[in-house]
């Protein structure tokens, strides 16, 4: 199991519970998780193959699109609860839920400084009359946005976003600048050479010491195994199997329906 799971005693983090919940599109369901707490450790996986419902899933987390029936259920580290299946998709990052977008997500006419803030642009700011505002906006975030921009190498904030590789990292920044308490990534590493994906995974690790839950889907399982404490394995949308990676590797089910024999 990964070091995180160390700090899991000495810090209360939140959890989400996904209840009785199901998902169907022109008849054929796609989720149908009957009960599910994701946060139990401080990094947790979600695999399983194309078409197990894991995108939906999250998406559902995050209510971008509804539940035919079911609950998402927050819980907050200070012990209060929120009903995140009733509330609309734009109110997620106020209860401090946050996902990354698994299909890339960029505005061509806006610079990398545009995009980032954009991200942390206060809603009482969002009005044409506040346009001057942007300079209080500016310097309120200036040294995070920096901080993350050398991290992850961007040479020069003033231009767009080029490669797909940097809009995926933009996307994850976004994220990060939003200061999350329970982050879920989707294929956060997904086209990334292997030292930003070791710098993601870096970031993920230090979130999670902090206190921030953090779920990730992935399809590059050296990532899962090296990174999580705990994986969920789902398959026709449902989540079958849970247990350490090391467990879940090896189990007869996902090597057969999944992994195949020589990845284990």
């Amino acid at each position: 199991m990964a070091s995180n799971a160390v700090a899991s005693a000495a810090v209360t983090r939140p959890r989400i519970r996904v209840k009785s919940a199901v998902k169907s599109f022109s008849g054929r369901v796609v989720v149908d998780v009957d009960d599910l707490v994701l946060g139990e450790l401080p990094i947790e996986g979600l695999i399983g193959p194309n078409g197990a419902g894991k995108t939906t899933l999250m998406r559902m987390l995050m209510h971008s699109i509804p539940l035919d029936q079911g609950t998402v259920t927050l819980a907050r580290a200070d012990g209060t609860e929120v009903m995140l299946s009733s509330l609309p998709a734009q109110q997620m990052a106020h209860h401090g839920v946050v996902k990354s977008n698994q299909v890339i997500m960029d505005f061509d006419k806006l610079t990398i400084w545009d995009s980032l803030m954009l991200s942390v642009t206060e809603a009482r700011y969002e009005r044409p009359y506040r346009v001057l505002s942007e300079g209080t906006v500016f310097r309120a975030h200036e040294e995070q946005m920096r901080h993350y921009l050398d991290y992850f190498g961007f040479d020069d904030p003033t231009r767009l976003a080029l490669s797909a590789g940097e809009k995926k990292l933009l996307d994850i920044v976004r994220c990060l600048l939003l200061e999350p308490t329970f982050l879920l990534m989707d294929e956060p590493t997904a086209g990334l050479p292997d030292d930003l994906t070791e710098k993601v995974m870096e970031e993920m690790r230090r979130l999670a010491a902090a206190g921030t839950t953090v779920v990730i889907v992935e399809h590059d399982l050296n990532v899962i195994w090296n990174l999580c404490d705990k994986v969920h394995f789902m398959a026709e949308g449902s989540v079958v199997l849970d247990g350490d990676p090391e467990t879940i590797r090896e189990h007869r089910t996902v090597v057969e329906n999944y992994l195949g024999e020589g990845h284990v």
